[in-house]
């Protein structure tokens, strides 16, 4: 139903959420709008986020608070409805204990409403692999400086310590606890190259060494992708033994700062950027561009973005690489989750 600003409730952003899907979120956003219109606990929880915008998520949000409940052994009742936790009830069933949940803890998942998703999907790194592969071949350049803004916990700036397996070829260390497996689709050539210096940056970077921070990722990874559960599991485990920088901050400046630093001649610096351009500004997005532009002037500079069309959002991401004096070129297409990359679509 409308809201009084001609926008819409928290009610219809779940039901429009929701289309037609049968899974366990679709069936309890439909039950929340239902509960929210009614005056349930869903409404106490979203008090003051009534005229949230859209792109804020607000559902998913709370799902996650109730997610990180479960995942803390405070909603045992729950686990049968969560496929990542080995639960096979169906989903439909689910609403009548959740509603007791929501009822139970209203006041934290109120709070729970203030923490933006940040799934930090390290699918995503078959994307940046690919480009990788294209950028070093292209420029002759092994060794790799690898920035990327919009960082989360950084775990994609672990690329080269995953091991990715498809049809014809492989690529990362074999014993590695993470194996990405036929994610590409399409001709590509594979070519080594030496991450020499790994960084990222994030409006609120994500610990991955800590229980809290690794409690979040986990959240709002959604429950019924249990091998999305599987793959954020092993790549926090090489995070773990090899941690990774991630600085506290906004893209555009901290990159104006990063490719200011001198680098020895042999290096290419590759900033890499996935499904950020949706939640940056305008002026963001313009100061990163052209921060990178400045760079590639002065020395060898690649830019690999995974992004949503400008149109706005679809089904598929665009895989791009930009290199000194070439234009922008698309690489590829790729589902959000980072998988399949669809090279020469």
């Amino acid at each position: 139903m409308p809201g009084d600003d001609g926008g819409t409730t928290p009610a219809d952003r779940m039901r429009i959420d929701a289309a037609d899907e049968e899974h366990l979120y679709a069936n309890l956003m439909r039950s929340m709008a239902d509960d929210w219109e009614a005056g349930g606990p869903t409404r106490q929880i979203c008090r003051g986020w009534e005229d949230a915008p859209e792109t804020a998520l607000v559902q998913l949000r709370l799902l996650a608070g109730v997610f990180r409940i479960v995942l803390s052994g405070r909603a045992p009742e729950l686990v049968p409805f969560y496929r990542c936790l080995g639960g096979q009830a169906p989903p439909d069933e689910a609403w009548p204990a959740v509603r007791h949940v929501l009822e139970r803890h209203t006041f934290e998942l109120h709070g729970a409403l203030a923490v933006a998703p940040q799934t930090n999907e390290v699918g995503r790194s078959t994307a940046l692999l690919v480009g990788l592969f294209e950028a070093v071949r292209r420029t002759g350049l092994t060794r790799i400086r690898l920035l990327e803004p919009g960082a989360s916990a950084g775990l994609n700036l672990l690329v080269d310590q995953f091991l990715f397996v498809n049809q014809n070829w492989r690529f990362g260390p074999r014993g590695s606890p993470l194996v990405l497996s036929d994610g590409v689709r399409g001709d590509v050539e594979p070519t080594d190259f030496e991450v020499v210096a790994r960084r990222g940056c994030d409006l609120a970077p994500v610990d991955a060494d800590d229980a809290h921070g690794q409690l979040r990722l986990r959240s709002f990874v959604w429950p019924f992708h249990p091998d999305r559960h599987e793959r954020l599991d092993a790549a926090l485990k090489i995070a773990q033994r090899l941690p990774v920088t991630v600085d506290q901050g906004a893209a555009g400046e901290w990159l104006e700062e990063r490719l200011s630093e001198p680098v020895d001649g042999d290096v290419l610096t590759v900033v890499w950027q996935s499904i950020t351009r949706l939640y940056w500004p305008a002026e963001e997005i313009r100061r990163v561009d052209a921060a990178v532009r400045r760079a590639a002037s002065a020395g060898p500079v690649a830019h690999i973005a995974m992004e949503f069309p400008s149109e706005g959002p679809s089904a598929e991401a665009e895989l791009t690489l930009t290199l000194p004096e070439t234009a922008m070129e698309i690489l590829a297409t790729v589902g959000d989750h980072g998988t399949p990359v669809r090279v020469g679509d």
